[in-house]
C-alpha cells in the first residue's frame, strides 16, 4: 500500500507571542483533530500537547512559532506539532523532561507532559541555540504499521502571501519512497498553482522513476508558469537513491560524515526543459535526504548542531528554516531518513 503525503496537507504555522496565540494554536489544533476523525480523548491529548508547547515558548524563550503538520502512515492520519524558537536554549534537556524540574519558577510538568502525551517525541536544545520540540500524536493508538522512510518539512510562504509557492510530497511503499521538490517560479498564487501541478503528478504516479516524473510534470506544467523540480527514487532493495533535478533546487544525501550534492541542471520545467539526466548515489538505511528551494541559504552546516543528525527529520528541516531562511522568496525544506524498519511514519 503506498502512503502520500505532501504539502498539499494541512500545515498550519502560529507565531507564539502571546497567551492568546495559543488558543488560536489549540482552536486550530481541534478542527483538525475533528477533520482527521481523531475521537475525543485523542483530541484532548492533541489540545493539551498544543498549549503546553505554546506556553514553554513563552516561559522558556518569549516567543517562538508551533506548527501544525498532517502526518500519515499506511491510510493512518495523525497530527505532528512542532515547536521552534530562538532562546537561550536548554543545557540539560534530559533532565527537563524529567517531571518536576523546572528553570522557570513553575511545576515543571511541561515538557515531560509533552513526551508522556505524544506517540512519538523528540527534542533538541543547545546553549544559545534555542530549543526544536516534536510531537507526533496518530489518530488510532495503535497506530500504523510498517513505515521504512520518517520525513519532516515545512513550507514559509513570501511575508504578505497567503499562498506558498513552494511545494514537497513523498509516496511509500514496499519497494520504496518517490520524492519530490517543486519551486513555482515567482511566488503567490501562479507559483502555488504550478507546485500543485507537480504534485498532482507524484499522486497520480506514486512509483515513477526519477526522470519519467520530471517528464511527466513537464506535461502538466506547461499551462502554467513553470517551476524548478527534483525527483528522487529511494530504492530499498539496492540501497540507493536515483535523481533527477531541473533549476535551482538543492539536494542532498547525507550519510555518516559524507554530503553528496544531488546535480540539477538549468531549466524550467513546463517551459524550457532541454534535458533530464538520472543520478545515482548510495542511500543505505540511516542516511539523511534533504532537499530545499532557493529561499533557503546553500551555506549550511549541521555541524554546528551537535547530535541533530541523529534527531527526527522534523527537527532537522525547523532548524534549516529557522536559522537559513532568505526571507525574500517562499521556502522549503524538505528531510528524509531511512529505516531497516519502523520508527515514525510519513509526516
Amino acid at each position: 500500500m503506498e502512503t502520500l503525503i505532501s504539502s498539499l496537507d494541512a500545515q498550519i504555522a502560529f507565531p507564539i507571542v502571546h497567551a492568546s496565540d495559543i488558543a488560536a494554536a489549540r482552536r486550530a489544533g481541534q478542527k483538525l483533530a475533528t477533520d482527521l476523525g481523531f475521537n475525543e480523548t485523542r483530541a484532548g491529548a492533541l489540545a493539551l500537547i498544543v498549549t503546553e508547547a505554546g506556553t514553554n515558548l513563552l516561559k522558556h524563550a518569549g516567543e517562538g512559532t508551533l506548527y501544525l503538520n498532517v502526518a500519515q502512515s499506511e491510510g493512518v492520519p495523525g497530527v505532528d506539532v512542532l515547536a521552534v524558537d530562538k532562546g537561550p536554549g536548554i543545557a540539560d534537556l534530559e533532565a527537563c523532561l524529567r517531571d518536576g524540574m523546572s528553570t522557570a519558577g513553575t511545576a515543571g510538568t511541561g515538557l515531560g507532559a509533552l513526551r508522556r502525551l505524544s506517540d512519538e517525541f523528540d527534542a533538541w536544545s543547545a546553549p544559545d541555540h534555542g530549543a526544536l520540540f516534536f510531537m507526533r500524536l496518530w489518530r488510532d493508538e495503535a497506530g500504523p504499521g510498517l513505515c521504512r522512510v520518517d520525513v519532516g518539512a515545512l513550507t514559509v510562504p513570501l511575508a504578505g502571501e497567503d499562498e506558498c509557492g513552494d511545494g514537497w510530497g513523498v509516496a511509500c511503499g514496499p519497494g520504496g519512497a518517490t520524492l519530490l521538490a517543486a519551486d513555482g517560479l515567482g511566488h503567490g498564487p501562479d507559483a502555488a498553482r504550478a507546485a500543485r501541478a507537480a504534485l498532482g503528478e507524484l499522486a497520480h504516479r506514486p512509483q515513477s522513476e526519477a526522470p519519467a516524473l520530471v517528464e511527466a510534470a513537464h506535461e502538466a506544467l506547461r499551462i502554467t508558469r513553470g517551476a524548478a523540480l527534483a525527483a528522487a527514487r529511494i530504492d530499498f532493495a539496492t540501497d540507493t537513491i536515483r535523481f533527477a533535478g531541473i533549476g535551482n533546487i538543492g539536494a542532498y544525501v547525507i550519510d555518516g560524515d559524507k554530503r553528496r550534492p544531488l546535480v540539477s541542471h538549468n531549466g524550467i520545467v513546463g517551459h524550457n526543459m532541454r534535458k533530464v539526466q538520472e543520478f545515482s548515489v548510495p542511500c543505505p538505511p540511516g542516511a539523511i535526504v534533504i532537499m530545499h528551494s532557493d529561499g533557503i541559504q546553500t551555506q549550511w552546516d549541521l555541524d554546528r548542531y551537535p547530535g541533530l543528525l541523529a534527531r527526527s527529520p522534523a527537527l532537522i528541516a525547523a532548524a534549516l528554516m529557522r536559522d537559513f531562511i532568505r526571507r525574500r522568496d517562499d521556502a522549503m525544506v524538505l528531510v528524509v531518513r531511512r529505516h531497516a524498519g519502523r520508527v515514525g511514519g510519513l509526516q
